[in-house]
C-alpha cells in the first residue's frame, strides 16, 4: 500500500504522461521519474509505467480513430502487428536485464529519444532532398521500434514521429493517429509480458493508470487545437530536463 501523497504523485504523473503521449509522445518522461521517486527499482518502474500508460494510449488512439490511414501504402493493421510482435521481444529483453545494468542504460535511451526529437525534422528534410526510401526499410524500422517500445518505451512516440517523417515524409500533426495506435500496440505487448512476470507494482500503477486515461483523452483533444511548435517546445523541455536528471542519477557519484 502507498500513502495519499504517493497516490497524488502517481495519478498526476499519469495525467501528464497520458497527455504527452497523445500530443507528441514521451509520456514515460513524466511517469518513470515519479515511480523511481517512490522508491521502485528502475526496471520495475519502467514496467509499471508501461502498464499504467497503456489505457491512456488506447484512449488517445480511439479519439483519433477517424484519422487513421496507411503509411507509405502499408496498412495500419500490418504496422500494428509488427509493433506488437517485436514489442514482445523487447519486453522479454527487459525481463532478463539486471536492474543495475538498466540503471546505466536509461540515461542513454532518454538521450537517444531527445536527439531524435530535436533533429529528426532536419534529418527528414535533408534526406528527402536526396533519396527515396522504400517500404521495406520502413518495415525493418518498424520492427526495431517495436523492440525499443517493448524494452523501454521512453520516447518511442517521439522517435516514431521522427522516423515516419524521415522515411514516409509525413508531418507531425498528420501522425497523431498512427503514432498513438502504434504506441498502444507496443504498450499492449509489453504489458502482457510484464504482468506475466509480476514486474508491475499495482499500488502505484492503478492511480497512475486512471490519470493516464484522463490525460490521454485530454491530450488528444488539445492536440487538435494546439500549435505543433508549442507542443514540440514543451516536449523538448520535458525530455531534456529528464535526461539530465537521469544522467546525474546514474553517473553523478
Amino acid at each position: 500500500m502507498i500513502d495519499s501523497g504517493a497516490i497524488v504523485l502517481a495519478s498526476g504523473a499519469g495525467l501528464v504522461g497520458g497527455a504527452m503521449n497523445a500530443l507528441a509522445g514521451g509520456g514515460t518522461f513524466a511517469t518513470l521519474p515519479a515511480l523511481i521517486a517512490l522508491g521502485l527499482p528502475a526496471n520495475i518502474a519502467n514496467a509499471t509505467s508501461n502498464v499504467a500508460l497503456l489505457p491512456g494510449a488506447a484512449a488517445s488512439a480511439w479519439t483519433y480513430r477517424d484519422e487513421l490511414g496507411p503509411v507509405a501504402d502499408l496498412s495500419v493493421r500490418l504496422l500494428a502487428a509488427i509493433t506488437f510482435a517485436f514489442g514482445l521481444i523487447g519486453s522479454l529483453l527487459l525481463v532478463v536485464t539486471p536492474t543495475e545494468v538498466f540503471d546505466r542504460l536509461i540515461p542513454w535511451l532518454l538521450l537517444f529519444a531527445f536527439v531524435v526529437m530535436a533533429f529528426g525534422k532536419r534529418a527528414a528534410d535533408w534526406l528527402h532532398a536526396r533519396v527515396t526510401i522504400g517500404r521495406y526499410t520502413l518495415l525493418a524500422t518498424q520492427s526495431l521500434l517495436g523492440i525499443y517500445g517493448g524494452y523501454f518505451g521512453g520516447g518511442v512516440g517521439l522517435i516514431l514521429t521522427a522516423v515516419y517523417g524521415l522515411l514516409a515524409n509525413i508531418r507531425p500533426r498528420e501522425l497523431f493517429a498512427i503514432r498513438t495506435a502504434m504506441l498502444a500496440a507496443a504498450n499492449l505487448a509489453a504489458a502482457s509480458v510484464f504482468i506475466s512476470f509480476a514486474m508491475v507494482w499495482w499500488s502505484a500503477c492503478f492511480p497512475m493508470l486512471l490519470g493516464s486515461i484522463a490525460g490521454g483523452w485530454l491530450g488528444a483533444l488539445l492536440g487538435r487545437r494546439m500549435s505543433p511548435n508549442l507542443v514540440r517546445l514543451w516536449t523538448l523541455l520535458v525530455t531534456g530536463a529528464t535526461t539530465v536528471v537521469f544522467f546525474v542519477r546514474a553517473y553523478g557519484g
